[in-house]
């Protein structure tokens, strides 16, 4: 769920990376690279590593995440994210500079967008930013009627999806919007892979070169929540069987998302997690994806359904979400709200205080601090009472000590 996890973004970066100019090297003899300052960052943003690709994402997320539990984000985290849009509705991953207005070499694209719609709507009094946000990605919708990463791009079953949460989000019907007459259901159903493959059910990321559909369990799992029209918060759905290719009088949509549940099943029943399919990485676990499909399970079926992975992340995710920071505490905390487990007892962990030490202070957070600090210092006795207490308490063991090592002498 990184960036809205679609391999569009991982290319986008491998071609900016190998686009990117050599930087000359410093042959003076105190050049090192340790002597490069690191960059400084807004105070309003989670995490720490560099937005670029990932600010409003993850800043959304986070959001999501502590709107499911109660915690109001700090005002400042608040105000970075709504700053980042720009006139026209977009959002952009990061703008350093929002003072100057964006232009058409701005990267605004329609997953950090949409993200920022369900956040915003989630945090209530942001109707303006959330109608102009809304209308941008209605007039970027591709004639297939579904979207892309960036505008006119090839639509993709997660773009397609995380935006249909938006609209959803938002008070629109996404059976409403279209283009050329075909909604973004039109678009799922054409990425979801025929019942005649051996992966039927699946959803495809965009269809490969050639023009053939290859089953991606990353797409599955969004595809399932666009299906059924749902945003990245979900609540346990009801016990609807995951079935492949069932035709029992289902609205298309409604059978895709039944069909792309049954093959997320599949693939995590011998071990409960999905695997990664990044170059480098076989046979190792893929955390993110794992916690995408217990929501799309559990929005689908219900929370029994998503329990096997559920608990390997409770069990095996922690490493995982500290390295990976915001987002990753908000995917679980999100998988956890989706199947009613508890985000301050997972595996142990307070998903809820991880994530909410990775940003600025909670308002709700602060106000309790506050609270605290003002119920000690209006104590009748005053602090003093608590020290000369600590020294009479102190003073008693070291009695009770000294006689202990006394007693047998005498």
């Amino acid at each position: 769920m990184y960036v809205r996890r679609s391999a569009a973004v991982l290319a986008a970066a491998v071609v900016i990376g190998a686009a990117a100019p050599a930087i000359a090297a410093d042959s003076s003899p105190s050049a090192s690279p340790s002597a490069s300052p690191k960059p400084a960052y807004p105070a309003g943003l989670y995490g720490t590593t560099d937005p670029t690709y990932d600010g409003v994402w993850r800043q959304s997320l986070a959001m999501l995440a502590q709107n499911t539990v109660g915690v109001k984000p700090a005002k400042g985290a608040v105000d970075w994210l709504v700053g980042q849009q720009c006139a026209n509705g977009a959002f952009a991953p990061y703008r350093a500079d929002t003072a100057a207005d964006c232009d058409a070499k701005t990267p605004v694209d329609t997953n950090n967008t949409a993200a920022a719609v369900q956040a915003l709507v989630a945090l209530g009094g942001h109707d303006a930013a959330i109608s102009k946000a809304v209308t941008w990605l209605k007039s970027v919708q591709n004639k297939d009627g579904g979207w892309g990463y960036m505008p006119g791009g090839a639509s993709d079953t997660n773009s397609t999806s995380v935006v249909i949460g938006a609209l959803v989000t938002a008070g629109e019907k996404p059976a409403d919007v279209r283009k050329d007459g075909k909604t973004a259901y039109d678009a799922l159903n054409k990425l979801a892979l025929p019942c005649k493959d051996d992966d039927g059910g699946a959803f495809a990321f965009q269809p490969d070169k050639k023009g053939k559909l290859l089953a991606n369990a990353d797409a599955t799992a969004a595809g399932v929540l666009g299906s059924l029209g749902k945003g990245l918060v979900v609540s346990p759905g009801k016990d609807a069987p995951a079935t492949r290719c069932v035709s029992e009088g289902l609205p298309a949509s409604q059978q895709a998302a039944v069909s792309g549940a049954a093959y997320l099943t599949d693939a995590l029943a011998k071990d409960g997690h999905l695997t990664s399919t990044l170059p480098g990485a076989e046979d190792q676990p893929d955390y993110g994806n794992t916690a995408d499909a217990v929501v799309a399970l559990a929005a689908l079926s219900g929370a029994d359904a998503a329990e096997k992975p559920l608990r390997w992340l409770e069990q095996n995710s922690a490493k995982w979400a500290k390295q990976s920071g915001p987002a990753a505490y908000a995917q679980l905390i999100l998988a956890a709200h989706a199947t009613g487990a508890d985000p301050r007892d997972f595996g142990g962990a307070d998903l809820v205080k991880q994530l909410n030490a990775t940003g600025p202070t909670p308002q709700a957070a602060a106000k309790a601090t506050d609270e605290e600090k003002t119920k000690k210092d209006d104590s009748p006795f005053g602090v003093w009472w608590y020290v000369g207490i600590f020294l009479v308490v102190g003073i008693g063991i070291g009695f009770l000590l000294s006689g202990r090592k006394k007693g047998p002498q005498a």
